[in-house]
């Protein structure tokens, strides 16, 4: 009973801090310490690099299937946007190498972690945990900003002489050192800026869900979505350092002429490098990277399976099947994601003592994985399902994600990576895990919140054209591609593998045929329709904000958890009164309640 008087007042004593009087719109909207709106900004914010990654991802498809010819309708835009690499509006060589870096960076950092886990564990988190805001409001509008900042940088990197970035979305040294362009400094400081932001957002979300939760909120009682937050805060805070020592060390030697990466004998362009000391190692640069960059999977898709969980739960009118299950194997995934990271690197020359131990763990892993995705396959099971269209992307997301993780299993052996490793079967495993994966949970995120967000739903039938167009047309894209690595398509052909086709049937190694090669055509052409397909997501997104149908309650889809019985919209401070948990997250259905719902706060 103290206890809890002291959460209660604790809870009062936060809220009346955080009251505002009358604000500016700079303060409310632009410097706000409110985390809605700081959840609604990286939201609103990574969709916009979404989209712009997308139309990176366009041009080179384009490049791919019709190499030497000028990309449509913006060809001569980036012709006087670029210069000499969109010459005629032709992309050349260089210019799809800045591309291809700035598609992965952009698209990983910029836009779905930031959506997946910044937006919504901004918004929703401090919501479902009872909590009036986050522990620290304004590290949080720094979070923010050093994620804007470092998205400008990127951006700019575009304009200036030699363009962007062009050593791929890791940077290996010696390549990205040696490039003699400006564009990996750039690309460098936006890192460090991106880097910062989430080490900031991560520490406030631990400490927020540590301290903030409401009175009753045990830790069993969390809604699956806020440990998955949980974890993944944890993998951040864990794994972003490392790459942050070694952005700066890379900086250090592309600026000042350090050799942290940069080994002896280096030659460039047939010639020794100049102003090299040496003595550094490549291979460091890997290490360093990936042991961020295979957490970062997760951080990836652990919000993905937060946001999945929810909707199901909500969507079949059924508790979860295998609560504690799925919240020990997300605590597992975290914990194994950190001893996995060189299965990037087998290529590189290890021991067979230590390439074995890496294949051991990428196996291991898989195994809370398949448990998390079997336990939400159960969840259907004698379930009342409603297929509104938050439940479409849920129930779609499971055979697609599937899909990406059985697809990678092989790539956790090292004499299978011998033939795969960079190849398109990469890129379609990889995709299959991220676009119809992780989007399509984002894309059931923004469907099921919105109405909490702004008390207006979305057009369902638009919904519906967005759903069926994007699982279509995401699926003619990187099924064929699965055919073209085991062919042996290497995922850095500027051409399409144009020159390979050439020299088919001349017994000339690498040659591949034509069926494989056209198949660059038909996956250029359903990367458009996937494009043609966001408009009405687009449409139905900014309309439904000042034009969509307004929800009659607070409780639209009579979901359980804490964040439908706030106000719609919720106020600052969240909640007109703290609130008092006496159950767990997911009582739909019990026997012999009035209501097929039963709210976490409802007293017994």
């Amino acid at each position: 009973m103290a206890q809890t008087a002291h959460d209660t007042h604790a809870h009062a004593a936060h809220a009346e801090h955080h009251d505002h009087g009358p604000q500016s719109f700079w303060s409310k909207y632009v410097f706000s310490t409110d985390h809605k709106i700081i959840g609604i900004q990286y939201g609103v914010t990574a969709l916009m690099f979404l989209l712009f990654g997308f139309c990176l991802m366009l041009m080179m498809r384009w490049q791919i299937a019709y190499p030497g010819k000028a990309v449509p309708v913006v060809g001569t835009l980036l012709e006087k946007l670029l210069g000499e690499p969109a010459k005629g509006g032709v992309i050349a060589p260089d210019l799809y190498n800045v591309f291809g870096a700035m598609h992965g960076t952009i698209m990983v950092f910029l836009a779905i972690v930031p959506l997946a886990f910044a937006a919504f564990g901004h918004y929703v988190v401090p919501l479902m945990i009872g909590a009036p805001d986050m522990c620290f409001p304004r590290v949080n509008m720094a979070s923010y900003q050093c994620y804007f900042l470092g998205g400008v940088i990127m951006l700019a990197s575009f304009l200036i002489p030699g363009g962007a970035a062009q050593g791929g979305w890791t940077s290996y040294s010696p390549l990205a050192t040696q490039i003699p362009t400006d564009g990996q400094t750039y690309w460098i400081l936006g890192m460090v800026f991106l880097i910062t932001s989430s080490l900031l957002g991560s520490v406030n979300f631990i400490a927020t869900i540590i301290q903030l939760r409401a009175p009753g909120m045990t830790w069993m009682r969390l809604p699956f979505f806020v440990w998955a937050m949980f974890v993944t805060a944890f993998l951040l805070v864990l794994a972003f350092p490392p790459l942050e020592a070694a952005a700066v060390m890379q900086l250090m030697d592309k600026v000042f002429g350090t050799s942290f990466f940069l080994p002896e004998g280096l030659f460039v362009g047939g010639q020794p490098a100049d102003h090299l000391s040496g003595g550094g190692s490549p291979l460091l640069w890997q290490h360093l990277f990936w042991f961020l960059a295979h957490p970062e999977v997760y951080v990836l898709i652990l919000p993905g399976f937060g946001i999945i969980a929810e909707v199901i739960a909500n969507n079949t009118r059924k508790p979860l099947y295998g609560y504690r299950a799925l919240v020990y194997s997300v605590l597992s995934i975290g914990f194994l994601s950190f001893i996995v990271w060189a299965h990037h690197m087998y290529l590189t020359g290890m021991g067979t003592k230590i390439s074995t131990f890496f294949q051991t763990t990428t196996m291991i892993i898989s195994i809370p994985s398949v448990i998390v995705l079997t336990c939400m396959f159960i969840s259907l099971w004698g379930g009342s399902i409603r297929f509104n269209v938050p439940m479409l992307f849920a129930l779609a997301f499971l055979p697609m994600f599937g899909i990406g993780g059985l697809t990678g299993l092989p790539l956790g052996l090292s004499y299978v990576v011998l033939q795969l490793h960079d190849t398109y079967y990469v890129i379609a495993h990889f995709h299959y895990i991220v676009a119809p994966g992780t989007i399509f949970a984002i894309f059931a995120g923004i469907y099921y919140w919105f109405p909490k967000a702004t008390g207006r739903m979305m057009n369902a039938t638009l919904g519906k054209i967005h759903f069926w167009g994007s699982l279509i047309f995401m699926n003619l894209i990187f099924q064929p591609m699965f055919a073209q690595g085991m062919a042996g398509m290497h995922r850095r052909m500027y051409d399409g593998a144009a020159t390979y086709s050439l020299a088919n049937g001349q017994d000339v190694i690498g040659a591949l045929s034509p069926g494989i090669i056209k198949m660059n055509i038909n996956i250029t052409h359903a990367a458009f329709g996937l494009l043609i397909f966001q408009i009405p997501f687009i449409w139905n997104f900014f309309h439904s904000i000042v034009k969509g149908k307004k929800v009659t309650g607070d409780n639209p889809w009579e979901a359980t958890t804490l964040e439908w019985q706030a106000p719609t919209p919720p106020p600052h401070g969240n909640f007109a009164e703290a609130p008092h948990v006496y159950r767990g997250p997911y009582e739909y259905s019990v026997p012999g309640a009035a209501k097929d719902y039963t709210p976490q706060n409802q007293a017994p």
